[in-house]
């Protein structure tokens, strides 16, 4: 399609950037997702409030706070760089870390939803089998969110895939380290090269089609307990 070895470059950057970031909310989404559908604690709202805040919160604002979080006065900055680890803004990882914040309702969201329809009853049943907790979660409670699972790492994937205002405040715009697709567009457009936009946005384009029509025509319907 003509890509450029850049544009070919940021698509490389921005899928390893979905595949981590979705890996990672894989693993602290779905605890946070079972907890708000079991918990019935006062505080389940306001937790689920602040899970959810990414939806209607303009990206610049979750971007400015976490620069100022990750910088080299905030607290992670301060914990990262006594770590040795360094300041994660204008980095790869600091890309990572805002994604996770930028994405966690996509993954928790659908993941809440298929834990709720699984019911009270499997795992009942699976309480008089002298199943533990743990036993129950991962061989009742799993399986039959399994769409659930599907839905909620698709959605992930493809809306880190189509980040821009946060990655911009954290990741600025370094070639081969945060300059990913969405802001090698915008950089093509600022430059007045709208052919290489116009491929670049194509390719952008077919890939979120593909994923949408992928999630709504194999996502199988979870199964509810009952």
């Amino acid at each position: 399609m003509g890509l450029t070895d850049s544009d070919l470059q940021a698509i490389w950057l921005t899928v390893r950037l979905a595949g981590i970031v979705t890996l990672i909310l894989l693993l602290v989404g779905t605890p946070i997702a079972w907890w708000l559908a079991r918990s019935k604690a006062w505080w389940k709202g306001p937790v689920g409030a602040v899970v959810a805040l990414p939806l209607v919160l303009p990206p610049s604002v979750l971007g400015f706070y976490l620069l100022l979080a990750m910088g080299p006065h905030g607290p992670v900055g301060q914990l990262t760089q006594a770590l040795g680890i360094g300041a994660l803004p204008f980095t790869f990882w600091g890309l990572v870390v805002a994604s996770v914040f930028y994405s966690l309702p996509f993954m928790v969201q659908p993941l809440q939803t298929a834990f709720e329809a699984v019911g009270d009853r499997p795992l009942e049943v699976a309480a008089t089998l002298r199943a533990s907790p743990i036993d129950a979660f991962f061989t009742v409670a799993v399986p039959l969110a399994l769409p659930g699972f599907l839905t909620a790492s698709i959605l992930t994937f493809a809306h880190t895939v189509g980040e821009f205002g946060v990655v911009l405040m954290i990741g600025g715009n370094l070639p081969g380290v945060t300059r990913v697709a969405s802001v090698q567009i915008y950089d093509h457009v600022e430059a007045m090269e709208y052919l290489q936009a116009h491929r670049l946005s194509a390719v952008m384009l077919i890939f979120s089609f593909v994923v949408l029509l992928a999630l709504y025509v194999w996502r199988p319907k979870p199964k509810e307990g009952h």
